[in-house]
């Protein structure tokens, strides 16, 4: 069993120590495997205007956190030891992939929610009157 890892890019200077492949390999699988969430928490959001700067920041916060508490978590288990570099490299694959999709995705969006310049706006719905009440059912005190 190794100790823990709290000394920032030491796991990846020990990694790129192995050689271009072996290297590449387990930084990229450190990067890529919480990425997935670079575009999953903006969309959880399901806003379309907003500071893109402020996304960024709350997404890779998040995700920083999240991989904190996995990190954390791991502890608990035999033979896992805590490494920043595990941290580093899971909060920089979300804010890659987020900076890559998340402005474009929401542009896109956008650009299909707003209406043709000449078409004729959706009408307000009409009131349906006033709302049903139930003639023997009193009021609660």
């Amino acid at each position: 069993m190794s100790a823990a890892n709290l000394q920032p890019l030491a796991g990846i200077k020990a990694d790129l120590a192995l050689g271009g492949v072996q290297a590449t390999r387990r930084i990229g699988e450190a990067v890529l495997l919480l990425a997935p969430l670079g575009v999953l928490l903006p969309l959880a959001g399901g806003r379309l205007v907003v500071s893109p700067w402020g996304s960024l920041v709350r997404t890779v916060a998040a995700a920083a956190l999240l991989s904190l508490g996995i990190e954390l978590l791991q502890t608990g288990v035999p033979g896992q030891v805590v490494d920043i570099d595990s941290l580093l490299l899971n909060t920089l694959g979300v804010a890659a992939v987020h900076l890559a999709v998340v402005p474009a995705a929401r542009a896109r969006l956008r650009h299909r929610a707003e209406p043709e310049r000449g078409a004729a706006l959706p009408r307000e719905e009409a009131s349906q009157g006033p709302t049903p009440t139930i003639p023997r059912v009193g009021i609660a005190p």
